[in-house]
């Protein structure tokens, strides 16, 4: 069971959040308004975030920005009646690993939490061994990304879609093995979250991978030492 935090000012879809989660043994604390969500995270790690963008005391991409900073290894999953392709995207880039349009259907909802709880486990992708490829060290059992300058803070899904693209080096992956096998086997959203994820990847990891795109299909990883 998981540590989840709840950041939504409506009294009704908090509660009733909060109630569905604790009935399936997970700890959860409901936050009305932004800064008790700061408050929460500061005080305490948590496993994943349930965070409406609509809150009356702060920007909600903003506080996605800030709940990143002082959550980095936990799930963001953004709950927003905001739907246009653009929203969607700042979100990502804020820190969110994934988005629910409301109203959404609890049974997703919770389709999801699961998903995501279960990929975060340590040695979720198979072994845990760490793999190298090239200068990188990715360690599976501590979900850690480690160079010889250091390590790489990489969210937890940009962790997993590298470790699934370093499982088939040199082969594609299609669009659709990686959004079911990353994010979720029924995934009902747009794969714009597949693109900002590995626009992040190729920022964070520059020149230490080299990840093709393949117009219409997917995206291979290069093995190393090859341009």
């Amino acid at each position: 069971m998981a540590r989840i935090v709840i950041v939504e000012d409506d009294e009704a879809i908090g509660g009733r959040l909060a109630s569905m989660l604790r009935a399936r043994g997970h700890e959860c604390d409901w936050c009305p308004d932004g800064a008790a969500a700061l408050e929460r995270a500061g005080r305490e790690p948590a496993e994943l975030v349930l965070l409406d963008l609509g809150l009356p005391d702060v920007d909600g991409f903003e506080l996605c920005r800030r709940l990143r900073e002082l959550l980095p290894r936990a799930v963001l999953v953004v709950l927003t009646a905001r739907s246009g392709e653009m929203d969607v995207i700042e979100a990502l880039e804020s820190g969110a690993d994934d988005y629910l349009t409301k109203p959404f259907r609890l049974a997703e909802l919770q389709a999801r939490i699961a998903a995501h709880l279960r990929r975060a486990a340590p040695g979720r992708h198979g072994g845990t061994g760490p793999t190298r490829h090239g200068a990188l060290l990715i360690d599976r059992t501590a979900r850690r990304c480690l160079t010889p300058e250091g390590e790489v803070e990489l969210r937890p899904k940009e962790f997993d879609l590298l470790v699934r693209l370093a499982a088939s080096v040199g082969s594609a992956v299609s669009r659709e093995d990686l959004m079911g096998e990353v994010w979720d086997t029924n995934w009902f959203g747009s794969t714009k979250t597949l693109d900002v994820h590995i626009a992040a990847l190729r920022h964070k990891l520059g020149d230490r991978v080299r990840i093709t795109t393949l117009r219409h299909f997917g995206y291979r990883l290069e093995p190393p030492g090859e341009s």
